[in-house]
C-alpha cells in the first residue's frame, strides 16, 4: 500500500515595511525661541548696512529736538555752551548722513531707534527728578553720556560693515562722526569730573547741615 507524503503548507513571507524618513523642517519653521524673521527683514549685509543708516538717522535728527531741551535746563554756563555746540555738530552729522544715503543710491529715510528713543526719555526722566542746579546738571551730564555711548557704538559697527562692503567713501564719512562722538564723550566727563560732579556732592553737604 503505497503511503503518501502530507502536503506542507508554505506561507507567503510579506517584504517588512520600511520605515518612511522623518520630514525635515522647512526654511520657515523656527526652533523654540529662535526670533522670526520679518518679510523685509535684510537678507545681506548692505540691507543691513542701509538699515543701520535709517535708524540713526531718526536717532540724530531726534536728538537735534531733544538737546535744546538740556541746554535750557542746565545751568553750568561750561554745560550749556558744551550742549549748543554738540546741537550744531549733531545738525551737520545729520546733513553727512544724507549725503551716505545718497552715496548709497538710497533715499534718506528715518526709521525709528527704539534704543534713542528710550535715552531721551530717560534723560527728560533725570530732569524730572532732580532739583534745578548742580545736581540736576549732572544727571544732564550722565544722560548725555549714555547717548553719545550709544552713538559710539553705532557708528563702530556702520564703519565697520562700510569697510567690509567696499563702501570706502562711506565709511570715511561715519567716521568722521565716530570721531565727534568720542570727543564730545571726552568734553563731557572733563565738564563733570572738574566741577559739576563736585558741585552736586557739596549740596549733599549742605542738605547734611
Amino acid at each position: 500500500m503505497a503511503t503518501t507524503k502530507p502536503k506542507t503548507t508554505t506561507t507567503k513571507k510579506t517584504p517588512a515595511k520600511t520605515a518612511t524618513p522623518a520630514k525635515t523642517a522647512s526654511k520657515t519653521t523656527t526652533t523654540r525661541g529662535q526670533v522670526k524673521a520679518k518679510n523685509s527683514a535684510a537678507e545681506g549685509l548692505t540691507e543691513l548696512f542701509v538699515d543701520g543708516l535709517k535708524d540713526i538717522y531718526w536717532a540724530e535728527k531726534a536728538l537735534t529736538k531733544a538737546l535744546p531741551k538740556m541746554a535750557k535746563n542746565a545751568t553750568s554756563p561750561e554745560l550749556v555752551a558744551a550742549i549748543e555746540e554738540h546741537l550744531t555738530v549733531t545738525e551737520n552729522q545729520v546733513t553727512r548722513l544724507e549725503q551716505v544715503f545718497e552715496m548709497m543710491g538710497e533715499k534718506a529715510v528715518a526709521k525709528k531707534c527704539d534704543a534713542m528713543d528710550g535715552l531721551i526719555k530717560e534723560g527728560e526722566s533725570i530732569m524730572e527728578e532732580t532739583e534745578i542746579g548742580a545736581v540736576r546738571d549732572a544727571g544732564i551730564i550722565g544722560a548725555s553720556q549714555k547717548i553719545e555711548h550709544y552713538e559710539i557704538a553705532t557708528y563702530g559697527t556702520l564703519v565697520a560693515w562700510a569697510k567690509t562692503i567696499g563702501e570706502e567713501e562711506a565709511a570715511e564719512q561715519l567716521q568722521m562722526t565716530l570721531d565727534e562722538e568720542k570727543e564730545a564723550d571726552m568734553t563731557l566727563t572733563e565738564k563733570a569730573y572738574n566741577t559739576i560732579n563736585f558741585d552736586a556732592a557739596d549740596e549733599d553737604d549742605s542738605s547734611e547741615e
